[in-house]
């Protein structure tokens, strides 16, 4: 929004003395919008863009979930034999060592993805999740090299935090910025659908092959099959993504670049600069943006990815039976997500954000002494009590996270603020929740963690301004036809004066 005029509003006099000066001055700083100035979308353009982001996503937390669901196994294969605990805590710290790179990946990426594109870095990140994952699978166990094992583990799952670092934040902005203003929510729950994706199909196949290979065999060499799974996965990805055209916003920040002279100096711009100016410019936004990311990975994490581990190893239920419930809550999840797409455009990002806190705050408590009472129906109803509160923010945050940041900074601001927050509270909720379990001996800690998260969520929303329906900060326009277009320039038209 353009900024005041505070000459006019300290001396009214001089207003009326030079009417036409300063009609020119607001001319001058609020320019009316031209029918070029307005990007009318391609609707075949823009689910291209969302499918190839979507698939990426997908990829990420197909490999994170894989991990997740066969963090005992890892336990076993990677670390000496001994205490379970020990075991389970030491597989839960090298499933964190990721998150605790995300943020490095996400200062060299992102800034990158604002300088050079973000296709290009997308494809990139690709590259590096599917190397990554795919040697894990190949990496042998402590009963043959020993301590290498683990040592070559947390060296590839460093790699693989890296790359996500710049996953998210391009893919939420890529597709934001293809989107139409009305649609943006709707084409932007696509990117959560890849999520929950990614997390049912390493759910269901780690559920398969266990059930099919039975546990000594799934310990000997069957855990390798997901993890080798990612390689032409990736490939699917990075041929998609190289298919695609930059984003529109880019392209139009491009085309109104400076000159030669200066382009040459922007090409030598520094990460170090890039990042400077972020904190320098961006900073509110920026803790905005780990506040609401902190209180939605939390819970995030704590269901998707720790919840089958709390069942087996807190109440002693069925791996194979908490996988099966859980993937149930998430094909329901996606069979439901882009109709809260639908909401948040409809509705607004804060109202649906606010009912996802909420539901987290309140419902949390009754949702774990569900859990707690064991049985199918229990547990399922507890965890679909979680799983829509959840879906509210699954379905919201990758449209009103890029609408914190302007364009020329929104890829680079993002990666940072959601990679720190991640790595600080995300990727560290199944390792925190069992260590406080194993300190409380409270089978209901994961209930008061997410609880606290929410409380600092609600505040977060409460603070964020609504940005559904509107063109992103530093962005034209984005509508679907070019009878929209017009209208919008012709809404600008003065009245005429009889």
């Amino acid at each position: 929004m353009p900024a005041p005029d505070h000459d006019a509003a300290a001396d009214p006099g001089a207003l009326r003395r030079h009417p036409r000066l300063f009609r020119a001055v607001t001319r001058r700083q609020r320019p009316k919008l031209r029918r070029t100035d307005i990007t009318v979308t391609d609707e075949a353009a823009v689910r291209r863009a969302v499918r190839a982001a979507s698939l990426g996503n997908a990829m990420e937390w197909f490999d994170f979930g894989v991990y997740a669901y066969l963090a005992v196994t890892l336990g076993h294969v990677f670390f000496p034999a001994g205490n379970d605990t020990v075991q389970l805590l030491s597989s839960f710290a090298t499933f964190a060592v990721a998150f605790l790179i995300r943020p490095l990946g996400g200062m060299v990426f992102g800034p990158m993805g604002d300088r050079l594109g973000r296709k290009r870095v997308l494809a990139l990140t690709m590259i590096l999740m599917a190397l990554g994952t795919f040697a894990i699978g190949l990496i042998p166990s402590y009963a043959s090299i020993g301590f290498w094992a683990p040592a070559l583990l947390v060296l590839l799952r460093m790699v693989q935090g890296f790359s996500t670092g710049g996953e998210y934040g391009g893919a939420s902005t890529f597709i934001a910025e293809y989107a139409p203003d009305r649609r943006r929510g709707y084409f932007g729950s696509f990117l959560e659908f890849g999520t929950l994706a990614g997390y049912v199909g390493a759910a269901g196949l780690v559920t398969a092959l266990t059930a099919w290979l039975g546990a000594d065999t799934m310990e000997a060499w069957g855990w390798r099959v997901p993890f080798l799974v990612a390689g032409p996965l990736g490939l699917v990805g990075l041929y998609l993504r190289m298919r695609l055209d930059e984003t529109p916003a880019f392209q139009k920040l491009e085309s109104e670049s400076a000159p030669a002279s200066e382009a040459a100096d922007t090409v030598e711009t520094t990460t170090k600069g890039d990042l400077g100016k972020i904190f320098r410019e961006q900073w509110r936004a920026l803790v905005l943006c780990v506040a609401l990311v902190g209180a939605y990975n939390i819970t995030d994490y704590m269901l998707l990815s720790y919840m089958p581990t709390y069942l087996s190893d807190e109440l002693g239920y069925s791996e194979t039976h908490g996988l099966l419930v859980l993937l149930l809550v998430m094909v329901l999840m996606m069979l439901l997500i882009t109709r809260v797409g639908h909401l948040n455009d409809r509705f607004g990002r804060k109202p649906v954000l606010m009912a996802g806190m909420l539901g987290f705050l309140f419902l949390s408590l009754p949702a774990f002494l569900l859990i707690g009472q064991g049985g199918v129906v229990a547990i399922t109803a507890g965890m679909l009590m979680l799983g829509l509160s959840l879906l509210c923010m699954l379905g919201t945050m990758s449209a009103a996270l890029p609408a914190l940041f302007p364009t020329h900074l929104r890829y680079g601001s993002l990666s940072v603020g959601y990679n720190v927050s991640t790595s600080l509270f995300g990727g560290t909720t199944p390792l925190v929740i069992t260590a406080l379990i194993g300190a409380t001996g409270s089978s209901l800690m994961p209930a008061y963690y997410a609880m606290g998260a929410a409380l600092v969520g609600v505040v977060a929303v409460a603070c964020m301004k609504e940005t559904a329906r509107r063109p992103l900060e530093g962005s034209p326009p984005a509508v679907e036809t070019h009878e929209e277009a017009a209208e919008l320039v012709m809404a600008q038209a003065p009245e005429p004066k009889f």
